[in-house]
């Protein structure tokens, strides 16, 4: 069974955690969620990137706000892929974090996902595992066409609603 780490700088960084958790659970794919912090529990950061792949990690998504440098740290380490989920801050709203992140150095790549958009990070993860898994690739087509459907819906609701103005 494929599965997921999510990793994040802070507890306090949950609320933004929770909805690619959510995401990832409803595909019934597995996801370990863990604190750890690029720079107060470096070792452990080192430790887990070193061993991600050996303990049945396929995709690593790793949350942070402010320096945000724990994704990188983190891909520094592992080739599997890893993705940044920057968290808004009240210093920039989030503009430092998504920075932080984005601008990795040359050889270590970190996907990038906007502010605070833990739904698309855990989408992200879940179509990086599409590509060897079938079964996930056949469920992110079904979740689009179900967004299509609705925003559909909406349209035609939308269009009747406005003919009685």
């Amino acid at each position: 069974m494929p599965k997921i780490a999510i990793l994040m700088g802070s507890k306090s960084d949950f609320s933004v955690v929770k909805p690619a958790v959510s995401v990832i659970k409803s595909f019934g794919v597995e996801v370990e969620v863990r604190v750890i912090s690029a720079h107060r529990t470096p070792e452990e950061a080192h430790a887990f990137s070193a061993d991600a792949q050996k303990n049945g990690f396929e995709v690593i998504i790793c949350a942070a706000g402010k320096a945000a440098h724990l994704g990188g740290v983190i891909a520094s380490v592992t080739a599997l892929p890893v993705i940044g989920l920057p968290v808004k801050t009240d210093m920039m709203g989030g503009l430092d974090s998504l920075l932080s992140i984005v601008q990795m150095p040359s050889g270590i790549p970190v996907a990038t996902v906007g502010v605070n958009a833990g739904e698309n990070a855990g989408l992200l993860a879940l179509q990086i595992l599409g590509v060897k898994y079938p079964e996930i690739n056949e469920k992110l087509y079904d979740y689009k066409l179900k967004m299509r459907e609705k925003i559909n819906s909406d349209d035609l609701a939308l269009q009747k609603e406005t003919e009685l103005i």
